[in-house]
């Protein structure tokens, strides 16, 4: 993981629905975190992956390609590199262990609860731990919330 001083993440957006990835890029770069790339399928997103290194990815289920998401977040989140989120409205479609992702923001998702999400785990991989509770906006899974030491929420 990169130093608690680099707070600036590199976030690659797995969606099939161009103009959904074009406003969740420009709510993450209006932060001033950087979009590695946007992928519509499985393939492109490990390709993209592979070439950038992303920190976070957030991850929909049904991709160009199918529900190939629920595998893709399982590919990304075998890298120490890389934290996938799932983002999507098929909760139901998402394994108990979450494929290795460390969440989930359900659609149809607000630019408030994305920003929620994407700080919690900013300050997660920052921090090397949780600095509170999860926002609401954020489901996490068993395994980040034991890896981070996440405090239960009120």
């Amino acid at each position: 993981m990169h130093e608690a001083r680099e707070s600036r993440l590199r976030i690659l957006i797995v969606e099939d629905e161009a103009l959904l990835a074009l406003l969740l890029q420009e709510c993450i770069e209006d932060i001033g975190h950087e979009v590695v790339g946007t992928a519509a399928t499985s393939a492109e997103a490990l390709a993209l992956a592979r070439a950038h290194k992303p920190n976070l990815a957030f991850v929909d289920i049904h991709l160009a390609d199918g529900p190939s998401g629920v595998e893709t977040a399982r590919r990304l989140s075998e890298s120490d590199d890389t934290i996938a989120v799932f983002m999507t409205a098929n909760q139901k479609l998402i394994p108990g262990d979450f494929a290795g992702a460390a969440g989930l923001v359900v659609k149809p998702y607000t630019a408030n609860g994305v920003l929620a999400a994407l700080r919690f785990i900013q300050r997660c991989i920052n921090e090397k731990i949780a600095a509170g509770p999860a926002p609401a906006s954020l489901t996490l899974s068993r395994s980040f919330s034991e890896r981070w030491r996440v405090p239960a929420a009120g």
